[in-house]
């Protein structure tokens, strides 16, 4: 039976669908069609931790599904920015799980991935699969992707 590593990067996922669809991302369906392609050895969600109500309900779903959940903690700079992102986390668990597994699946479409796709496809051997929003996915990142799934109706609620 196949391994399969999944990741996913839920803020962009979060905006992605509402910008491109005003709707969520439906993370139930999402496991059970990877769930039929084979083991899900290890699945990761990375979050922004900010200890609201509806967000540590969310979190629970998604750990009661089968995800780990990691959080940062959201980063409100004085000028108003905020900071948040788990893309160096995101990598170093792909790195550090693509030896150990046939498919790495990536839920993003940041395209500052793409040259982590290129580094296991081509290093590690492993299929290197990406989720993500059609129309607001860097096209490297779909370039980069043994296969692109584009987020569409049928995984959103």
């Amino acid at each position: 039976m196949k391994k399969i590593a999944v990741f996913v990067d839920v803020q962009n996922i979060y905006y992605t669908t509402r910008q491109a669809y005003g709707r969520q991302f439906n993370y139930r369906k999402l496991w059970e069609r990877i769930s039929a392609q084979g083991e899900i050895v290890s699945a990761t969600a990375y979050a922004i931790h900010r200890g609201d109500e509806k967000q540590l309900k969310f979190q629970n779903a998604l750990k009661h599904m089968g995800f780990t959940v990691k959080l940062k903690p959201f980063i409100q700079r004085s000028d108003g920015s905020a900071k948040g992102d788990w893309d160096v986390g995101i990598t170093i668990d792909v790195m550090d799980l693509s030896r150990g597994v046939d498919t790495v699946i990536l839920l993003s479409g940041d395209g500052d991935f793409d040259l982590l796709m290129d580094k296991i496809r081509n290093d590690y051997h492993v299929t290197a699969e990406v989720y993500g929003v059609p129309s607001l996915t860097a096209h490297s990142l779909v370039e980069a992707a043994s296969v692109f799934h584009p987020i569409g109706d049928d995984l959103l609620i």
